[in-house]
């Protein structure tokens, strides 16, 4: 009887498409061949590359979704591309960690205040090597419940409020004031007595206007609704100081000003009195590039044209369930780019694409969506525009100070040591597979086998 180890090359000439399991000179049934070859080194471990966690050249950062914070991400993405909103929080003071700084350096310092987890969040979006981080910060300083989707629209409103109220202590105009500049207009409640006609007037901010989308199709006709004219009538009726009386009477609102940025809220989740629940409309809504205000206002004449500059979109049927994406123009390159909270994606052309958002949630139910034009877009996901009016100035640069710079450097390094620390554990699974690759081809090299069989 005579014998001979596996690794004869005769055996190896005719490779087996059998799988004979019962033959000892079968190389495929005990997988000698994938030992005695070449192996890949990613066999020898289940790390993956922590260079895929780095951020790439001239990419922006994303944001880790906490659970239930897409929302968030949208407006912080949103909010970080206003330039003047970032440089005016960069030069808002933190006595705290200049405290630090003073004594004992800021290697134990940790944001607090609302305004220092948003001054870190956006040196950290500009900054970091990191390719997504970490908003948790921010979102437990607020006290949001990182597993229930709260109401997007209502958060904006409350967080600006609350944003404008905690800069307002501050000396320098620029940080006082940028709330105001940026987002804060005002429109008036003009009222018409019917009987005497005298006209009463009651001014008030806004950071947003609230759009009713029901039976409209284009945002032009949503303004429109907005401002019109509404009779008071019956149980409605108006208490009219001249003639000491309730009498019919007529309300609308007048634009007053705008702000440089103007949020369009469309008012897709409505309360649905039949099931006592909000509900979502799926209406299609057409807008535009570019927006011209001056016919709705009050005073003409001033300069009103708006761009569109951010898109925030909601994902999903439900009112209360669904996912939040944003589509923010970069105001340097004029880019489009999907943010999608630890995914980002750069639109091709620095054309705004909607088609993905509008195909997510197919229904026999719907309406086709119609064609739109150039510079023209209908979306029935959209529920919040933003328009910047267009800029005459010289665009804005947003240095980092010294402060926040010493923090984004000191995350810098954690996450390199991490980098270093992963790419070592990689090399020891790498080093030991290697050694237990050896250790099989040598035994292979030892085993006997029948010949014939």
């Amino acid at each position: 009887m005579r014998s001979f180890p596996l690794a004869n090359p005769d055996l190896a000439m005719f490779p087996c498409r059998r799988n004979c399991r019962g033959n000892p000179n079968c190389l495929v049934g005990i997988g000698e061949q994938a030992w005695l070859g070449e192996i890949d080194e990613d066999a020898f471990h289940n790390i993956e590359d922590p260079n895929a966690e780095r951020r790439k050249k001239n990419a922006f950062v994303g944001l880790t979704n906490l659970g239930a914070t897409c929302y968030v991400n949208t407006f912080l993405q949103m909010w970080f591309l206003n330039l003047e909103l970032r440089q005016a929080l960069y030069l808002c003071p933190s006595p705290r960690c200049f405290f630090y700084m003073v004594e004992d350096g800021l290697s134990d310092y940790e944001p607090q205040s609302i305004c220092e987890h948003l001054q870190y969040l956006f040196a950290l979006l500009q900054s970091s090597r990191r390719r997504y981080i970490d908003p948790s910060g921010f979102v437990k300083a607020l006290g949001l419940d990182t597993g229930q989707q709260q109401d997007a629209q209502e958060f904006s409103k409350l967080f600006m409020s609350l944003l404008e109220d905690t800069l307002s202590s501050q000396k320098n105009p620029e940080v006082r004031d940028i709330v105001q500049k940026q987002f804060c207009g005002e429109y008036a409640y003009v009222t018409v007595c019917n009987q005497c006609g005298r006209e009463s007037k009651l001014i008030s901010k806004f950071y947003e206007l609230e759009l009713n989308i029901q039976g409209h199709k284009q945002l032009s006709d949503c303004i429109t609704e907005f401002l019109k004219e509404e009779k008071l009538e019956g149980d409605n009726r108006y208490f009219c100081e001249t003639c000491q009386s309730k009498q019919n009477a007529t309300r609308r609102i007048r634009l007053l000003s705008l702000p440089c940025t103007l949020n369009l809220q469309l008012m897709r989740f409505v309360f649905d009195r039949q099931t006592g629940h909000k509900k979502k409309l799926n209406t299609y809504i057409e807008f535009s590039d570019l927006l011209d205000m001056e016919p709705f206002m009050e005073d003409k004449g001033g300069h009103f044209t708006y761009e569109l500059s951010a898109i925030l979109i909601h994902r999903g049927v439900s009112a209360y369930s669904g996912h939040y994406i944003a589509h923010v123009k970069d105001p340097q390159t004029a880019e489009w780019y999907r943010f999608n909270d630890e995914e980002i994606e750069k639109m091709e052309g620095k054309k705004l694409q909607l088609g993905a958002e509008e195909d997510l949630e197919p229904s026999k139910s719907q309406a086709r969506k119609p064609k739109g034009g150039k510079g023209v877009y209908r979306s029935r996901n959209a529920y919040m525009l933003v328009y910047r009016l267009q800029s005459r100035a010289k665009s804005l640069t947003t240095d980092i100070p010294a402060f926040l710079k010493e923090l984004v450097e000191r995350d810098n390094s954690k996450f390199e040591e991490w980098c270093a620390e992963m790419a070592e554990m990689r090399q020891q699974s790498v080093a030991r597979g290697k050694v237990k690759h050896e250790e099989v081809k040598e035994l292979y090299q030892k085993l006997p086998a029948k010949a014939g069989l």
